[in-house]
């Protein structure tokens, strides 16, 4: 890639750390652009205070000033500067503070990929010039409006023009008043679609999800206040993991083991932590906590049982799973449709509310996939060519074997083994169905 942009811009670049400053710029070198450098917020601000600036790009962890509070300085000082942040620690308090104080338009973390961030500046510079644009055109119209205003004045047509005017601005105002009630879940989907810039399986899953649960909300004829809370939840389910490790990310739940377990478990209820500051968002933090618990009372992070779990975290639990099953973020094969459907059945009563779980089949068309028949058994009752009826998990939440798994001798000793140690008391659930 040779130029970012056609038109050559002017460029602020903000971190503390020379080397990073050097980094940018020898990146920026072929652009054609002109490129400032500040090694502190005071400095930046310094730098805008005499220089015309179209795009300021800051890192967050800086010293006296951080960049939540030097953006926020531009946004108000300087609005129709463009803003994005360079983070190279994962967390989301402070990553979210700087999206709320500074309004960025992205946020990139350290270390970068070139062409990736080449082509995030590239978007920034046009989307700033497109915004410029819009306003000269603005002006431009508004002048020609008072030009015509001032040409049609004593004219018999006057009356007339005036009228088709006033007709005009009650529908801006219409318009204006509508587009006020849409503002704020617009924001939302600009939330939502921050996990999305990490690429892989999550782009698009957000989405996908909140379409399926808004209509299971309506098939279930949820109230309307609530069908909002929950397309609101299933668009932002996920905002807990904007910490996670790009390797933690991509792996599928199933392959977790400790401590990345332990960071992935506690997803829901930073989800719900992000969000509670804002009291609109209540309902839906609610069930974005939730979202994980289980109809049995084996789920997290609170262990609710059936009635217990809010009906719109029932709700999301399934519409995410049936999606996550497909996209591979639950186990390590890409379910079909179908075998997602099959999945889903099986833990009819487990994971998933019954009632939830057949309206859902019932908007998704097709037959409704026949119950599981299982029975439980000890280690010691356990044969080779047994299948799991469920998913065996460890006495800490390690997900060992899933379901639809095929017993063997060695498997099976392991097994036995582990109860050993354990000193008793388990239970595995196996088809009686398949053997």
């Amino acid at each position: 890639m040779s130029d970012i942009t056609e038109t050559p811009a002017t460029l602020l670049l903000v971190d503390d750390e020379a080397n990073i400053l050097s980094s940018l710029r020898r990146l920026l070198r072929s652009t054609g652009h002109t490129i400032h450098t500040a090694e502190s917020g005071a400095a930046g601000l310094a730098i805008l205070e005499r220089e015309a600036v179209d795009l300021v790009i800051s890192d967050m962890r800086m010293p006296e000033m951080n960049g939540a509070q030097f953006l926020e300085q531009v946004r108000d000082r300087w609005p129709a500067t463009t803003r994005i942040l360079l983070t190279g620690y994962a967390d989301v308090s402070s990553t979210i503070d700087a999206i709320n104080r500074g309004e960025i338009f992205r946020y990139i973390s350290k270390p970068w990929d070139d062409e990736p961030l080449k082509l995030t500046i590239r978007d920034a510079l046009e989307t700033h010039r497109l915004r410029n644009e819009n306003a000269r055109l603005l002006v431009l119209t508004r002048a020609q409006n008072e030009e015509l205003a001032q040409l049609n004045a004593g004219l018999e047509q006057k009356v007339a023009a005036r009228t088709a005017e006033v007709e005009q601005v009650n529908s801006f105002l219409k318009l204006a008043n509508d587009r006020l009630k849409q503002n704020f879940l617009v924001s939302i989907k600009v939330f939502s679609g921050f996990m999305e810039l990490r690429g892989g399986a999550m782009v698009g899953h957000s989405r996908r999800v909140a379409d399926l649960a808004r209509k299971l909300a309506v098939k279930l004829q949820v109230p309307v206040k609530d069908q909002q809370d929950i397309f609101i939840a299933a668009l932002l389910h996920d905002i807990g993991k904007i910490g996670f490790s790009d390797a933690l990310l991509a792996r599928p739940v199933s392959r977790m083991s400790g401590d990345d377990l332990g960071v992935y478990r506690h997803h829901a209820a930073a989800g719900e932590a992000a969000l509670m500051p804002l009291v609109e968002l209540k309902e839906a933090a609610g069930i974005i906590r939730a979202h994980h618990e289980r109809f049995d009372g084996q789920g997290f992070p609170d262990g609710l049982q059936a009635g217990f779990i809010p009906l719109g975290a029932r709700i999301l639990a399934v519409a995410n799973d049936y999606d996550g099953l497909q996209i591979g973020t639950l186990a390590d094969k890409h379910f079909p449709p179908d075998e997602a459907r099959e999945a889903l059945a099986r833990s009819r009563g487990k994971r998933y509310d019954p009632q939830v779980l057949d309206a859902f089949f019932e908007l998704i068309g097709g037959p409704v996939p026949e119950p599981v028949s299982e029975k439980a058994v000890t280690p010691a009752q356990l044969a080779p060519g047994m299948v799991l009826a469920r998913d065996f998990f460890a006495r800490d939440g390690v997900l060992l074997l899933a379901a639809d798994y095929v017993l063997d001798p060695p498997l099976i000793r392991q097994i036995q083994l582990m109860a050993q140690r354990d000193g008793g008391g388990v239970t595995l659930y196996v088809r009686t169905d398949r053997h």
